[in-house]
């Protein structure tokens, strides 16, 4: 990823406007590594900052079956993850950003993804995990919404078709 103002800017607003985000452990572990809490003087950027305090005080579900424990405004979701998160998603008034490559594949299997948002980055790697690997069905999407960013990557949101 081009990790650059634009797309940390577009990644806060997606995270501001969910009740709490949705994470596997890796990727749980991964932001909490490079976003949790504050860095020092100048070891980030202005808008570097901003999304680490945005994501930092974000309540967050971690669905895990190794982690001991969590914090870092965070629960354990553990066991029947379907029912989990059927009842986060009933609870929820603006509803749970998730993230990740393996938690996704699972709620999308469940049919438990109300909207996919892509980021296609203008970059060829060759190599690299593929989203949505092994997935067991066909889920047939329709584009809402498209957005551009300077540096070319394009964001693109879609929804199931029913």
């Amino acid at each position: 990823m081009i990790a650059d103002e634009d797309l940390h800017r577009h990644a806060l607003e997606n995270i501001e406007q969910a009740d709490a985000l949705l994470l596997g452990r890796v990727t749980y572990e991964m932001m909490e590594v490079g976003w949790r809490g504050s860095a020092p003087e100048g070891a980030r950027t202005d808008w570097e900052e901003a999304f680490a305090r945005g994501i930092d005080a974000k309540k967050k579900y971690v669905v895990s079956s190794t982690l001991e424990g969590v914090d870092w405004n965070a629960e354990l979701v553990r066991g029947d993850v379907g029912k989990a998160v059927q009842l986060l998603k009933s609870e929820s008034g603006k509803g749970l950003l998730v993230g990740g490559l393996t938690l996704p594949l699972a709620l999308a299997e469940m049919g438990l993804i109300d909207e996919y948002e892509f980021v296609v980055q203008p970059r060829l790697a060759g190599h690299g995990p593929t989203l949505f690997a092994g997935l067991s069905k066909r889920v047939d999407l329709k584009l809402v919404s498209r957005l551009e960013f300077g540096s070319g990557a394009v964001a693109m949101r879609y929804e199931p078709r029913k």
